[in-house]
């Protein structure tokens, strides 16, 4: 399983726990030139921009630290984008889906979703 194959199960797996939770899905890989949103949602009075890292059991870094600071800034400007092309009236919230793998072929262990895991101006605010 290439890591293309191994990002896409765990975006579904992110998107499961997302619509159990209430979230309603409105876009997956939102690309523009800038950068990509892995999920876009809703729920409440936020539109959710949601980083999707799956990460194998032990490894050195885990999904939340590969979020940087140029990651985070990436994903702000093309959500802003996207803000633009569409009005939803809501407040926008930039969540990170850490999924942990294991095994051959690999399958998902756990999802941890850190809400508002970033400010708008691409500051941690989750240790």
């Amino acid at each position: 399983m290439d890591k293309l194959e191994k990002g896409r199960l765990g975006e579904d797996a992110v998107c499961r726990l997302l619509l159990q939770r209430g979230h309603e899905i409105i876009a997956r890989n939102y690309h523009r030139r800038c950068g990509e949103i892995d999920i876009i949602s809703k729920s409440g009075g936020f539109v959710v921009f949601t980083e999707v890292k799956a990460r194998k059991r032990g490894s050195l870094v885990s999904g939340l630290e590969a979020v940087d600071f140029r990651k985070q800034a990436k994903i702000v400007r093309t959500a802003d984008m996207w803000l633009s092309d569409n009005d939803t009236g809501l407040q926008p919230r930039y969540d990170i889906a850490e999924v942990t793998l294991t095994g051959e072929p690999p399958r998902v262990v756990s999802v941890e979703i850190y809400e508002d895991a970033f400010s708008a101006d691409g500051i941690y605010t989750v240790n």
